[in-house]
């Protein structure tokens, strides 16, 4: 095993391109109950880079490895007296920081060490493209549809962003569970992709209004569930439309994508249809769930995604590899406008098509 690796370290809060240097450090050494893993790939999520611009709901100590999320990989080594998990095994390794919670390793190096507890074993035959995502955008969908909200069959549930990653596992995952959606995009071209998805009804805010399309589409009943990732006025729009003891959860803010100021981060709800229609609108993020759930608790979910998958239910797009050198190309990739494919850093040769 080298005693030295490769790893993108951020030395600042700042633009993760100007920011962000590829260094030399030593390979960590795992103390008990951890595990040492040699990475094969892992994405960069927008998460990953508000981390870095300061505007995410945590701030680690700089100077930090980016990535601080998931990955995939073969446990290289063990822990003193540390039991479960064999070397050569190979595992998803879940690096979201838990709220309240230690710090996790960074993902964006060549080897870490992991909690055992934080460990999900994978078959060879998932690519290293899908295992590398399975841990946060298919577990985020879960959770939010089935422990969240609790979604019933025959159901409607309203969801913004529904182009988005966690959109696009929504509508996959309702399909399954025999829940109708209506999902909100912002473009016109966006909508035969989500009724091919398998999106029951479409709303394009371009050129429709989002409270008179709901009662349209849901009748007198109206929709009492629904999940939000833009706020700010989409967000209020989707609370204004809900059926009276309706609640939707928030757990994005696509709407202020680049805005650094916690002030702007707003949703400008409108204080009657809450209070006299009893709506609720409350927030979801998953590192704060990890915080509070067991880790038999989080394992079972995960095991759950893992199933999902496995059966089809659920299918995470190809990702596009690229090696850690190529960070600046890989992170204006992220940013591009609807492409529709998350980068994946991969390490020495891993392919992202497949699970070698």
């Amino acid at each position: 095993m080298p005693r030295s690796m490769r790893a993108l370290v951020a030395g600042k809060v700042g633009e993760p391109t100007d920011v962000l240097r590829l260094e030399t450090r030593p390979v960590p050494t795992p103390e008990a109950g951890q595990a040492l893993i040699r990475v094969k790939a892992t994405p960069i999520h927008a998460s990953d880079l508000h981390v870095l611009r300061g505007r995410y709901g945590f701030s680690p100590r700089f100077p930090t490895v980016g990535g601080h999320m998931e990955c995939v990989g073969r446990i290289e080594d063990l822990g003193p007296n540390t039991k479960g998990l064999k070397i050569g095994e190979r595992v998803v390794a879940v690096a979201v920081p838990a709220i309240p919670g230690p710090r996790v390793a960074g993902t964006w190096q060549e080897y870490l060490v992991a909690d055992m507890r934080r460990l999900l074993r994978v078959p060879d035959h998932l690519s290293d493209s899908s295992a590398c995502q399975l841990a946060v955008n298919p577990l985020t969908a879960l959770l939010l549809v089935t422990r969240e909200l609790d979604v019933q069959p025959g159901e409607w549930l309203l969801q913004t962003a529904a182009g988005s990653t966690v959109g696009r596992l929504v509508i996959q995952l309702s399909r399954h569970l025999g829940i109708r959606t209506i999902n909100v995009v912002r473009r016109r071209e966006a909508v035969e992709e989500i009724e091919t998805l398998g999106g029951d009804e479409v709303i394009c805010t371009a050129d429709e209004d989002l409270t008179h399309r709901v009662a349209e589409i849901a009748g007198p009943g109206g929709v009492r569930k629904a999940i939000d990732c833009v706020a700010g006025v989409v967000g209020a729009q989707v609370s204004q439309a809900l059926a009276p003891g309706g609640e939707v959860v928030v757990y994005g803010a696509l709407s202020t994508h680049r805005q650094t100021d916690s002030a702007a981060l707003t949703m400008p709800l409108q204080a009657r249809s809450v209070i006299y229609e009893t709506k609720a609108v409350r927030g979801f993020w998953l590192n704060r769930w990890f915080g509070a759930a067991s880790p038999e608790e989080a394992l079972r979910a995960l095991s759950q995604v893992r199933a999902l998958v496995a059966v089809g239910a659920l299918s995470i797009p190809q990702g596009r590899p690229f090696p850690l050198e190529r960070f600046t190309e890989a992170i204006a990739f992220a940013e591009a406008p609807a492409h529709g494919t998350k980068p994946l850093f991969v390490f020495e040769g891993g392919r992202a098509e497949d699970g070698t």
